[in-house]
């Protein structure tokens, strides 16, 4: 499927609505591959989409067709995939279910990208989990889409860190880092027939349950390490972590220290100084030094009182 001039001949469909499908669309450009359309989530239901990016702008400026959805399996979606009959589907960056017909559109299969090692971490809020869990070295996968859970055949996988001090956002950037390499490596299987690919290892799957902003709700009877690792990883663009101050107003914690305590006495929660860098709570076992939050009401907070 690679033509004499170089030009990989396969014609692909791409599907979703954050950066990590612009990295896809422009790797695909890159390789001269011809994009048939872009599928772009429409920016009028973005509102709640971390990550979200205006892809028909990238299409239109590039000469691409695309098209808005709400519901990428509306039949009309679908029936103009169809009529396309592109080798392949890119669906990257977007959480509705691909439905059957769509992954059937394609003469090649549909393709799927995780933020994790496939199988260890299939599911829900991956990144945000990965920090939760204390992960270091990981990798993200493109595979084949069936209609099981993240658990198509992988087609390749690249690895990236996180570091112990790394926040949502860092990680989303040596994500997008790993993506590059991930992608020409999937373009180039892409170019012969049949495509080489790995069975995942069922025995070694494991799963990631959905996340709502609720759960950024901070536990001050938990470790430190345990509560700046939800500091790190519900910060931007995710809704944060927060607690309660006076169990009536907001505060969202962006950015903290774990710190040692051997100075403030006190309950779990409870505020323990205010000063120009920020304030600190009493945890159980140290302090969490917060330096970027915001306080719902511009409410003023003062020592001694609590997070709930």
């Amino acid at each position: 499927m690679n033509d004499p001039r170089g030009v990989y001949s396969v014609k692909v469909v791409v599907i979703g609505a954050v950066v990590s499908t612009k990295v896809v669309v422009e790797r695909l450009m890159r390789a001269n591959v011809e994009i048939a359309m872009v599928f772009c989530l429409d920016e009028a239901i973005s509102e709640n989409v971390s990550g979200y990016c205006p892809l028909h702008e990238l299409a239109e400026a590039n000469g691409i067709p695309y098209k808005k959805f709400r519901k990428i399996n509306d039949d009309e979606n679908v029936r103009i995939m169809e009529e396309i009959k592109p080798d392949y589907i890119f669906a990257v960056g977007f959480s509705q279910i691909v439905g059957s017909r769509i992954i059937n559109a394609a003469k090649g299969g549909a393709i799927g990208f995780h933020p994790t090692p496939l199988p260890k971490f299939r599911g829900r809020a991956a990144m945000v989990w990965q920090v939760l869990l204390g992960v270091r070295e990981t990798a993200c996968t493109m595979f084949f889409l069936d209609e099981g859970m993240d658990s198509g055949d992988i087609i390749a996988q690249e690895s990236y860190e996180i570091g112990e001090d790394d926040y949502a956002e860092d990680v989303g950037n040596k994500l997008l880092e790993a993506m590059v390499p991930l992608t020409d490596r999937v373009i180039e299987k892409l170019s012969h027939t049949p495509v080489d690919v790995v069975k995942q290892d069922e025995s070694q799957a494991s799963y990631l349950l959905k996340r709502t902003p609720e759960d950024g709700l901070i536990d001050w009877s938990r470790p430190v390490c345990e509560i700046h690792r939800l500091v790190r990883g519900v910060s931007h663009p995710y809704p944060g972590a927060f607690g309660m101050y006076d169990g009536v107003h907001k505060v969202t914690i962006w950015r903290a220290d774990a710190r040692e305590n051997s100075k403030y006495i006190g309950i779990p929660g409870q505020i323990a100084y205010v000063d120009q860098t920020g304030f600190g709570v009493v945890c159980v076992d140290g302090l969490l030094h917060i330096t970027d939050f915001e306080s719902e009401d511009n409410v003023r907070l003062l020592v001694g009182h609590k997070l709930k």
